[in-house]
């Protein structure tokens, strides 16, 4: 599964609102994509702690993760553009899919993988958006980031239709329509599309080969590279400002019945957008997943060894919603592991 280290990488970029079903998808893709190539992910988390980059399925993924904000960000952007040139200097994959953060304004991605020190190697490819059916309409009137990624995205992939009625996805067409001249939609449930129209690698054919590109030029030392993302994030042109002002906090649970989990999930304030993670009941391993609201508790098939933060759950809301977060979990069973803000330097 090497690649050629003269061959183009060819990027695809999945964006999408929280709990929108973007790693349900990576997954299908990763269950296609043909071995003999080299496929790099790069999984960007809003939150301080990862829950995500856990449920990429899979053995010997390539996988590089970015927590602690989006990567289009200032906040995270350094890290951003270092990944990427290592990934251009070291690792040279075929294919890079990048998951970026729900709450993304993607508007600067094309640019950076023109930046100079990437060589021309990076050639874009496409812009998945995926939408959950059944919140879309709520969550596109409070915030402005689901705009941003419509805006920039070319394909749509309608998911959990089955949790919508048929109006509801007709609206949700029309939104997209006032703000994207051409969409492509798929409607699904399981974020399944036709892969092979968009990952000409799922075709057995010699002509999925990419383009030869040489790049002779000087390899950065890390001083070079950091003097280059300094002079990068003082652009005044940059999109820097997150979409939407929100905030992380995770919380350690050491309770031993999941009703427990049921009952907090009841009781958290309306505002909350999205909740995540592994909690356990009599050695078995749960996920537990909040949308605004709708929430579950499903048995995971993610090896116990392979879950890096049990009982851990991660929250992502606005600001004001933290204090009624905290009174959801009225039990000493629950410990809080602290507030995450990436864009504002309030954490505590």
């Amino acid at each position: 599964m090497s690649a050629n280290s003269s061959s183009v990488t060819r990027v695809y970029l999945i964006t999408g609102f929280l709990g929108s079903g973007k790693t349900t998808f990576l997954n299908r893709i990763i269950d296609r994509f043909p071995k003999k190539l080299k496929m790099t992910i790069l999984m960007n988390e809003f939150g301080e702690i990862g829950i995500d980059g856990t449920l990429v399925e899979g053995e010997d993924i390539d996988m590089m993760e970015i927590s602690r904000g989006s990567i289009f960000c200032v906040c995270v952007k350094t890290d951003f553009i270092k990944g990427l040139y290592e990934l251009v200097t070291k690792i040279k994959p075929d294919v890079l899919i990048i998951e970026s953060t729900g709450v993304a304004n993607p508007s600067d991605l094309k640019r950076d993988l023109q930046l100079p020190i990437f060589g021309k190697r990076f050639h874009f490819q496409e812009q998945f958006c995926t939408i959950d059916a059944g919140h879309f309409l709520d969550a596109y009137q409070a915030f402005a980031s689901l705009e941003k990624q419509i805006a920039s995205s070319t394909v749509f992939i309608i998911n959990k239709t089955d949790m919508a009625k048929a109006e509801d996805i007709a609206e949700i067409k029309n939104v997209i329509f006032e703000s994207h001249p051409s969409p492509v939609f798929y409607e699904t449930t399981y974020s399944n599309i036709p892969f092979e129209k968009y990952f000409p690698d799922m075709i057995p054919s010699d002509s999925a080969a990419t383009p030869a590109v040489q790049n002779d030029s000087k390899l950065l030392t890390d001083a070079e590279l950091d003097v280059f993302v300094e002079e990068l994030l003082n652009d005044p042109n940059l999109e820097i400002t997150p979409p939407d002002l929100l905030v992380s906090a995770a919380y350690t649970w050491n309770g031993s019945c999941l009703d427990e989990i049921r009952k907090m999930a009841d009781d958290l304030p309306a505002n909350v957008i999205r909740s995540k993670g592994f909690v356990g009941e009599n050695g078995v391993w749960y996920l537990f997943s909040y949308v605004m609201g709708t929430w579950s508790i499903e048995k995971t098939h993610v090896p116990e060894h392979r879950i890096k933060n049990k009982n851990t759950l991660v929250f992502i809301a606005p600001p004001e919603v933290m204090a009624g977060i905290g009174d959801a979990m009225k039990t000493d069973h629950w410990i809080s592991r602290g507030v995450f803000q990436p864009f504002s330097g309030m954490n505590k």
